[in-house]
């Protein structure tokens, strides 16, 4: 007769789990990447595979490293860390990128949401909230709460480009009126939770219009829904749609 197996512990590493995440550390700081590697090389789910001290460092890397999660600072030297990962998100399955920034509600947390990152961070986030993000992040949901980014968009919103937007109009129209109504409340930086309260529906319920709104308008995260909602006018700097 064979032993029970122990009770399962969540603090430690089960193997039957996935592989750990393949994380790339991109930053023209040494002493800041060796303080987060530190912190990462902890961690059983996790493990950094690459660093880079610039985009193009960083660029030459991917090609030939499966990363899952990238941390990418954005003031560095050759190439920014703000084109860097405009340059990884166009490629086909890209690695999702965590922006880091030293500054809250700065023009590179914009513009690195623009570019197509899942989430930005500040560089003295505490560990927990990093590890937590990260893992967020390559779960395939957005680390920064939309009312963050709301304040973001607010903020920067005459930066966006005028006269680009026509053919995402386009794209609203394959949304049905239910859906739209969830975008413009996501947009606004409401949880799931909070949506389906408004609108009287079950939070499962609010979920597949997210899903659904992500899969028509081919958007990664909620952080793009929002974006996106305010390129096309849904909703407004500093006001409702």
């Amino acid at each position: 007769m064979h032993p029970r197996p122990p009770a399962h512990d969540p603090l430690k590493f089960d193997r039957r789990t996935p592989m750990p995440i393949r994380v790339m550390l991109v930053d023209d700081q040494v002493l800041l990447r060796t303080g987060f590697r530190m912190v990462l090389a902890a961690q059983p789910d996790m493990e950094v595979v690459a660093e880079a001290g610039d985009g193009v460092e960083a660029l030459q890397v991917l090609r030939a490293t499966e990363v899952d999660v990238v941390l990418m600072d954005v003031r560095m030297p050759k190439l920014d860390g703000v084109e860097t990962t405009r340059r990884i998100c166009s490629e086909p399955d890209p690695p999702k990128v965590l922006i880091l920034t030293t500054f809250d509600l700065d023009e590179y947390a914009f513009s690195g949401l623009k570019a197509g990152a899942s989430g930005f961070m500040l560089k003295d986030v505490p560990p927990g909230e990093l590890l937590a993000a990260i893992r967020a992040v390559h779960s395939g949901d957005a680390v920064v709460a939309p009312s963050t980014t709301r304040r973001l968009l607010d903020r920067f919103a005459p930066m966006l480009p005028g006269g680009t937007t026509e053919p995402r109009h386009k794209e609203l129209e394959r949304l049905t009126d239910r859906e739209r109504e969830v975008m413009v409340l996501v947009a606004q930086g409401l949880s799931n939770g909070e949506i389906a309260a408004r609108l009287v529906l079950s939070e499962a319920t609010v979920k597949t219009h997210v899903g659904r709104i992500l899969t028509k308008l081919g958007l990664r995260d909620r952080v793009q829904v929002v974006v996106l909602a305010y390129e096309t006018g849904l909703v407004r700097a500093g006001g409702h749609g």
